[in-house]
């Protein structure tokens, strides 16, 4: 997998859960969310119809595509909550690559997430927190099919250096991926730069990039110099602060143009080659980066 950072474009998901949970004929698990519909009928063809939207645009437009786990809250202490089955990780794993088409450059990852709100770093844990909560579930992904693994929401860094410490003990490529405010800083007040510094000093072997997350394109301040090991977004729809999103009644998404323009501009002058959607996104985001990009 690690041959194909190196190109100029590649795809990652847009929305998954957000849009699951806006289907009335869907039931989310309080304590897992979507993870647990991989063991249902119509839970794992909803997901698997999202997911093949996003599969079969990268593969006609000849891209490659990073998919994710639906394991976003699949920790040990939540699937034991959720009474859900211990290898739950293990299946999403099987359940996506099981999906996946004989052709196109399309590659699978295990997903952990912050344990607790990602706009709120103050629940954020401390390193050793972070090393003891997450252990378990990256343990399981670490040994799973999964390409590649990757730690995302992180408003703070001593839960994403902890999550770093853990996927580095594992043979696959993994990523970071940061939560950001509209004043371009880490949740809890630390520059990216300060944030990736940290976590490459004290982690060998380093995280393979670094992502920015669960934040609008216009987040980051592309008049700067942004860090060279910065090299992906998933990115909200919306220019709202998180203080803004969180209180809002419903779904709220600047112009797709607006949204893909800023994306491109971070592509084509900042070396962001991994490209994909957080909240509010759908294939019409993806669209727009695939028909408008040089």
């Amino acid at each position: 997998m690690q041959g194909i950072l190196s190109e100029k474009l590649i795809l990652t998901e847009a929305a998954i859960l957000e849009r699951v949970r806006r289907n009335k004929d869907i039931s989310l698990c309080s304590h897992v969310d979507h993870a647990k519909l991989i063991y249902s009928k119509a839970g794992a063809e909803s997901l698997k119809r999202i997911y093949s939207e996003y599969i079969k645009l990268a593969i006609d437009a000849k891209l490659p595509l990073l998919l994710a786990t639906p394991t976003w809250r699949a920790s040990s202490e939540r699937v034991s909550l959720a009474k859900a089955p211990s290898s739950i990780n293990e299946d999403a794993v099987n359940f996506l690559s099981n999906i996946l088409p004989k052709e196109g450059n399309v590659y699978v990852g295990g997903l952990v997430g912050c344990k607790n709100d990602c706009y709120k770093p103050q629940q954020s844990l401390t390193y050793k927190e972070s090393l003891s909560y997450h252990r378990w579930q990256i343990d399981k992904l670490g040994a799973s099919k999964a390409d590649y693994l990757m730690g995302v929401t992180l408003p703070a860094v001593p839960e994403a250096l902890g999550i770093a410490s853990l996927m580095s003990n594992h043979s696959k490529p993994y990523f970071i991926s940061f939560v950001i405010g509209s004043d371009g800083r880490l949740l809890d007040g630390h520059t990216i730069q300060e944030a990736i510094s940290h976590i490459d000093y004290q982690v060998s072997p380093k995280p393979s990039g670094y992502f920015i997350n669960c934040s609008h394109p216009s987040f980051l301040d592309a008049s700067n110099q942004l860090p060279n090991r910065l090299i992906g977004i998933q990115a909200n729809a919306s220019s709202l602060t998180h203080n803004e999103l969180e209180n809002s009644e419903s779904t709220h998404s600047d112009s797709i143009s607006e949204w893909g323009n800023l994306m491109l501009h971070l592509n084509q002058n900042h070396g962001f080659n991994i490209l994909g959607g957080c909240c509010g996104t759908d294939s019409r985001h993806l669209e727009y980066i695939i028909n408008n990009h040089n």
